[in-house]
């Protein structure tokens, strides 16, 4: 159990710098308004994944033992091309991202969507050490890749789509050529496949979606109202921030593979309680360290065009240790099956955002869309604290710190280290 989880962490790690120098890059390269562009079609790309992951997403990981890979491979597959001729078709009609790159958006989505049907069947095999491997991979290529087509001199946002394109096919060749070894299925008549993963794709993507929106939705506020080079600002500024929710995510993930496993109720809360409050401190740490750089090192890193970060991010802060928190919640909500909690925290998160987002980012700009990011998170955490409360009996004062916290976090431990011992 430790290895996987380590080295679920360290590759987090990896992709996330992989991920910073690709925007530092682009925006030394390409300015402002390349980085705004950027964020457009990445955010395009994840619109068109979240519907792709309704069939070919987590639920593969539930159903593989019970049914096998082959009779899922038709269903997942078919799918992801029905996303993707959807998606080019509603593009004709809501132009949500810009029109020269509709055709790419499509195409790449279509391939992260394979990629993630393989890598779906990996997880179900419990080859957790390969999917890491492969994901690393991606975003090496994809910035050894912009790289060079930088290098090459008359920079441009299409030396992003190409090194995309290489990162997800180089993914979806080696991902497919492992999962597809072993086509087994399994005794059990599967009638109802395609219910089975529409099922339990719709319950865990409810909730993704409107967190998608609720983050994002603030993107296009802010073309909209303010042009595409303040959007490659924030967007610079969110990278920035979210990578506060490294660590509270890698927790989060330990934590519902844990509350999945545990039976006794009093262990769940005690092991919740405990990593909600790592998971808080280590985000107030990062997001002290963000705000101690003074924004000419932003700029210096980032190219002359990226200016005025450092006031955004002490606008956002309260969000995101908020949202850190939320890393924490929702993943003991989904392990103890209240997902519906996840959704309805979410949709808190979206109203704020519409609300607040149609007001201030027109008056007050990326200051504004800061303010309503930390509204919005605060307001969607708020909602699963109360829930965690009155479902575990949990009081405020436990939930700060004090000097029992060092003994919970020893007992939780050794609890944990006698299961891994099993």
């Amino acid at each position: 159990m430790i290895r996987p989880v380590v080295g679920t962490v360290v590759s987090r790690v990896v992709i996330a710098v992989a991920n910073l120098l690709v925007i530092v890059a682009a925006g030394q390269a390409l300015g402002a308004v390349g980085l705004g562009t950027i964020s457009l079609i990445v955010l395009g790309i994840t619109i068109i994944l979240l519907f792709t992951h309704i069939v070919g997403g987590g639920g593969l990981v539930y159903l593989i033992p019970r049914y096998g890979v082959r009779p899922l491979l038709v269903p997942s597959y078919s799918w992801v091309l029905i996303c993707a001729a959807a998606a080019s078709l509603i593009q004709q009609f809501i132009p949500l991202v810009p029109s020269e790159y509709v055709v790419h958006i499509v195409l790449l989505a279509g391939l992260q969507g394979l990629n993630s049907i393989h890598l779906g069947i990996l997880l179900g095999r419990e080859r957790i050490g390969l999917l890491n491997r492969i994901v690393v991979v991606q975003s090496i290529v994809q910035l050894a890749a912009f790289a060079v087509l930088l290098g090459m001199g008359g920079a441009s946002v299409m030396d992003y789509v190409v090194a995309t394109y290489l990162a997800h096919g180089t993914a979806v060749l080696i991902s497919g050529t492992f999962a597809l070894q072993r086509l087994e299925t399994s005794r059990t008549r599967p009638e109802g496949v395609l219910k089975g993963l529409l099922h339990q794709g719709t319950l865990a993507q409810g909730a993704n979606i409107l967190q998608l929106l609720n983050y994002r939705l603030a993107y296009y506020l802010i073309e909209h109202f303010r042009g595409r080079a303040a959007l490659g600002i924030f967007s610079v500024t969110t990278q920035l921030a979210e990578s506060t929710w490294l660590v509270p995510k890698s927790i989060g993930g330990v934590l519902y593979s844990k509350v999945s496993n545990l039976v006794e109720a009093e262990r769940q809360r005690d092991l919740t309680v405990i990593l909600l409050k790592v998971a808080v401190a280590v985000a107030v740490i990062s997001c002290a360290a963000l705000l101690l750089i003074p924004d000419g090192v932003y700029t210096w890193i980032f190219g002359p065009e990226i200016s005025g970060l450092r006031p955004i991010l002490v606008r956002m802060a309260p969000g995101l240790i908020a949202m850190s928190a939320s890393q924490v919640l929702s993943h003991y909500l989904s392990g103890t099956g209240r997902i519906k909690h996840n959704t309805i925290g979410s949709g808190i998160g979206l109203v704020i955002t519409i609300l607040v987002g149609f007001w201030l980012i027109p008056t007050s700009g990326l200051e504004g869309a800061a303010v309503t990011a930390s509204l919005a998170y605060g307001l969607s955490v708020c909602y699963q604290l109360i829930v965690f409360r009155r479902v575990t009996g949990t009081s405020w004062a436990e939930l700060l710190p004090h000097s029992g916290d060092r003994e919970r976090a020893m007992r939780v431990w050794d609890r944990l280290k006698q299961r891994l011992v099993k």
